[in-house]
């Protein structure tokens, strides 16, 4: 099965995985899972991190990614389709990307953030 990773998730995987859930954990590690991660979500590391919000390189995320054996899944002209009807339950620009591009993929996300879990249809683990 495919799994999307929310941002803080890549994040907490490498550098804080006392704050993954247990569900979270054994989903990283489960080797029938396809890990994937946004290329919305390597901007969004370097735009925080370029304003001083986080402190992770490109040769961090890039381990990162490589340690997990997470794939970048390119941001398409569809997922940025799907944004037009989609509610504004959540109003950080990332997240609404993340979000989109999950439903219009049919994929569940692996998320601590409460609100993804107002989209319907959209399957969150945590």
């Amino acid at each position: 099965m495919r799994l999307l990773l929310d941002t803080a998730v890549l994040i907490f995987a490498v550098s804080a995985p006392d704050r993954l859930s247990r569900r979270a954990t054994a989903a990283l590690q489960d080797i029938d899972h396809v890990l994937e991660l946004s290329s919305v979500s390597l901007a969004e590391i370097a735009i925080k991190t370029a304003l001083g919000k986080l402190n992770v390189t490109a040769a961090v995320s890039r381990q990162a990614l490589h340690e997990l054996g997470v794939r970048v899944l390119p941001y398409s002209s569809e997922h940025a389709f799907q944004l037009f009807g989609l509610p504004r339950h959540h109003a950080d620009p990332f997240d609404r990307q993340i979000i989109a591009q999950a439903l219009w993929e049919q994929i569940p996300v692996i998320t601590p953030d409460e609100k993804f879990g107002l989209y319907k249809g959209l399957k969150i683990i945590w």
